[in-house]
């Protein structure tokens, strides 16, 4: 298993540590529901160097990116940062991730830790037709870069304290290079996955060590703490966030997933893979609908529970689903018949043979105050 630029500090820590993604990562340190709480009232630290970083450059970078995405990277901006997927040519998804525009001619890619080497070997096979080299133009930085997402109200008083830029004025979904914890074209970037506001910051593994150190540091006065991947499901699921390997995959399209809105069919956009297909499905209509769902019953929804009518016939599958720890009941997420899609609709959660009462809502479930 791989390790992390922090593992010997979740390590002494005493965290609960598991296999994930081929890395060794902490699940939880005090619990997942402390963990939790602490992200949403205060602040908290995960470590997510897992995830994949790779780099696109030169003059056909973005022509290469709007063809193997759905959403339309000509809208960025230099210091802009977009959510999109990789559409996989079967009506799929390979992977979802954020596309970093540097400048014209450099991008960042951040994509999922258990789909990096898949999705590089997706963009090796369509490099050439682009011009890009592997290795030279296209670079997986994987196993180079760590990075520590800082999530909750108080963790970007936080992190200013360690930077060398006022940072408390960026908007959602921009980034930086600026200098932290006296490391130099650190990457700070506000995109976030726990709806609690923060960010997260890409270093060089060799100044992970200094990174973790200051920012605990700056963070002692507000009682900072480490974070596991436990409670990062929990904070994603109450906003509604789509998890790869659950809520989408290689047999999910953005639009039965509700990712219409990152599938862009305009002129700036051209032609990108499945382009024809999901127009097609645009125009005639899904199936099947990703819905948020929150218990009417007692009762926690898990992945892969079947979602029926009152009478028992199954309409779908829970992708998704945990007892929120802010609202204390069930809530998840699951694809259903498009018929039963409908806000307010009943439905009937399978757990353990008995058929418990939901209601399909809008998530997220949670909302800031």
């Amino acid at each position: 298993m791989k390790q992390t630029a922090f593992t010997r500090f979740h390590e002494e820590l005493g965290a609960k540590m598991v296999p994930f993604a081929g890395f060794t990562m902490p699940i939880e340190y005090q619990g997942i529901t402390a963990e939790h709480m602490q992200v949403r009232d205060n602040a908290g630290v995960f470590d997510v160097s897992h995830m994949g970083e790779i780099w696109i450059k030169g003059p056909n970078a973005l022509s290469f990116i709007q063809y193997v995405t759905s959403n339309d990277a000509s809208l960025l901006r230099d210091g802009k940062v977009q959510y999109t997927c990789f559409p996989n040519g079967r009506g799929g998804i390979v992977d979802d991730l954020l596309v970093y525009r540097i400048d014209e001619q450099t991008y960042l890619l951040v994509v999922n830790a258990a789909n990096t080497e898949k999705d590089w070997e997706h963009l090796c096979s369509h490099a050439p037709r682009f011009r890009l080299t592997p290795g030279r133009e296209l670079y997986n930085a994987s196993s180079e870069i760590c990075q520590l997402a800082i999530q909750g109200p108080n963790a970007m008083k936080i992190v200013q304290k360690i930077c060398d830029t006022h940072i408390m004025d960026m908007e959602y979904y921009t980034f930086r290079k600026c200098t932290v914890a006296g490391i130099p074209q650190a990457i700070v970037s506000i995109t976030g996955y726990t709806g609690s506001g923060g960010c997260e910051i890409y270093v060089a593994n060799q100044h992970g060590e200094k990174l973790w150190t200051a920012l605990f540091a700056a963070g002692k006065e507000y009682g900072l703490i480490p974070v596991g991947l436990g409670a990062r499901d929990t904070l994603r699921l109450e906003m509604g966030f789509c998890l790869y390997g659950n809520d989408i995959d290689d047999r999910t399209s953005p639009l039965e997933a509700g990712l219409g809105w990152i599938t862009k069919f305009s002129e700036t956009k051209g032609d990108f893979i499945d382009r024809a297909f999901l127009q097609e499905q645009k125009a005639g209509g899904v199936t099947r609908k990703l819905v948020g769902f929150k218990m009417i019953d007692r009762g926690v929804p898990r992945h892969e529970y079947p979602v029926c009518t009152a009478d028992g016939m199954e309409i779908g599958k829970v992708t998704s689903g945990t007892m929120s720890p802010v609202l204390k009941i069930g809530i998840g997420m699951a694809y259903v018949e498009t018929a039963f899609a409908g806000l307010d609709t009943e439905l009937f959660i399978k757990v353990r043979d008995r058929l418990l009462k939901a209601v399909v809502v809008r998530p997220p479930f949670y909302k800031k105050q």
